[in-house]
């Protein structure tokens, strides 16, 4: 596991995209609680962002995909609408220790 940055780095009910040794993903906060994804569309293998750090749907209670506007669960990162329904995002595992979060990337 790697320390990859305070929990307070991003703010809650907010996303923040990092790469780290060449993977690119990013991390939704709620609370503290913490979800982590390959920054890739199931559908294509696209990033999701539709600007940098922004991959939430307006209402901030689902992950959208720029590309087609797939929307995923921020809990299971499960497609619930769009061209790739039924697929998911690809998880990242991850730890909260001391107000830290810890990343395990393959």
């Amino acid at each position: 596991m790697e320390k990859l940055c305070p929990l307070a780095a991003i703010e809650n009910l907010q996303s923040k995209g990092f790469t780290l040794r060449g993977t690119k993903f990013f991390i939704v906060r709620r609370g503290s609680r913490v979800f982590a994804y390959h920054n890739s569309c199931p559908h294509m293998g696209v990033p999701l962002e539709w600007v940098e750090d922004r991959f939430l749907d307006y209402y901030g209670e689902l992950i959208q995909c720029s590309t087609h506007g797939a929307l995923f669960t921020i809990e299971q990162g499960r497609c619930i609408f769009g061209p790739c329904s039924g697929q998911s995002l690809q998880p990242i595992k991850l730890e909260l220790r001391d107000e830290n979060i810890w990343v395990d990337l393959p």
